[in-house]
């Protein structure tokens, strides 16, 4: 397997080390408080901070999947009154919850929509967001009942037993799925099923816990189809998208569709890191979300400009969280260590080989990837 690893530190190396790792808690701690609002909105990145680069594409927007990726990072901490808001802010502001059920691909902060494309894995990420939150005491949840209650009838309703029956996005926002294809996106259907499963655990006797756990079993299903030449495929159905995608390490973690040790898993995962980790050059040791993938993030005088991606922290840090659970940790070091001796502190949305593309920076969902990565190596 190609995957990275790292020497054993000295002494000196060591205390660098963890002083890296102290800062950037320091630092993960100050972007989650910066990208809370008070009205509850978690927005992807804060603009109108200094420290953000003005070349940058604006994330001031709330992506349901960054902020509930914020919102486990924000249990790991122990951070008060953080969740509770935003799942407030979901039932109370998003443009069109109370008519679907259904979150769409982001929102101003104010709770209109900013884009309306439907990205099943958003719906599913909250629902599993609000179970990690009271996983010790189900019996909170209850405060949310009408989110859950109407998002998870969002979902199976929007499910016809092979496919959602909208056009879906995938979570990269740079593919369409579309209905008569039976098509899927591998990480939107994990993200889905384990949010069904998470409400019918929240609200068992839920009047709609039957046909949840139904359109969970034929998404299950369906996902197993997804095995496909050796590797989970990045989408599947009458036309099947076989790259690799590092976003299917979302079966493993965080939503616990397949074990680490599945023979599935470890053969998706040397595909990974065969593909996709950078294996010379400035950014060796990172991580590509996909084969050829263009987007940068990089605006110049109002205009996307797509010179190429680089490596995305939150990959590597995903990464080491997957060997963790492999109990390999020095592989589970080797992805976390990159991303420390690549930053200084903030980590950006991406990492690029060269001094003329600027990424947007500080990310939230780096920031809160990195937290959780620290709590499964220890560091918390």
């Amino acid at each position: 397997m190609n995957g990275l690893k790292r020497p054993k530190h000295g002494g000196m190396m060591s205390r660098i080390i963890r002083s890296g790792i102290e800062r950037t808690i320091e630092a993960s701690k100050v972007v989650l408080a910066d990208c809370r609002l008070d009205n509850g909105a978690i927005v992807a990145a804060n603009p109108t901070q200094e420290c953000y680069p003005k070349e940058a594409k604006n994330y001031s927007y709330v992506w349901p999947r960054d902020a509930s990726f914020a919102c486990l990072a924000a249990d790991v901490l122990g951070l008060p009154a953080f969740q509770e808001g935003f799942f407030r802010w979901c039932l109370r502001r998003a443009e069109g919850f109370r008519e679907t059920g259904l979150f769409f691909e982001k929102y101003y902060v104010n709770g209109l929509k900013a884009s309306g494309r439907f990205q099943p894995d958003q719906t599913g990420s909250i629902l599993f967001a609000l179970w990690h939150h009271y996983r010790q005491d189900l019996e909170g949840a209850r405060e949310f009942e009408e989110l859950i209650e109407r998002a998870a009838d969002g979902l199976a309703g929007a499910w016809n037993g092979r496919s959602f029956s909208l056009v879906t996005n995938d979570l990269w926002e740079e593919r369409l799925a579309f209905p008569d294809l039976a098509e899927n996106f591998t990480y939107s259907l994990a993200a889905c099923i384990r949010g069904l499963d998470c409400a019918c655990e929240m609200i068992p006797d839920g009047e709609g816990c039957e046909a949840w756990r139904r359109a969970a079993g034929e998404m299950s299903s369906r996902l197993d189809e997804h095995f496909v030449g050796g590797h989970f495929v990045r989408s599947y159905g009458e036309l099947t998208d076989r790259r690799i995608d590092a976003s299917v390490l979302g079966l493993v973690y965080p939503f616990a569709i397949y074990e680490a040790y599945d023979p599935r898993i470890v053969s998706t995962v040397e595909e990974i890191e065969r593909r996709l980790v950078v294996s010379e050059g400035p950014l060796k040791g990172g991580v590509r979300r996909y084969e050829h993938d263009e987007y940068d993030g990089w605006m110049y005088e109002g205009m996307h400009r797509r010179k190429g991606a680089g490596a995305w922290p939150l990959l590597s840090l995903w990464l080491s969280i997957y060997w963790a659970l492999r109990d390999d940790s020095e592989r589970a070091r080797g992805y976390y260590d990159w991303v420390l001796e690549s930053t200084e502190g903030y980590i950006p949305e991406q990492i690029f080989d060269n001094d003329i593309q600027v990424s947007v920076s500080p990310l939230l969902w780096s920031h809160a990837i990195f937290v959780i990565a620290s709590r499964f190596l220890g560091e918390l």
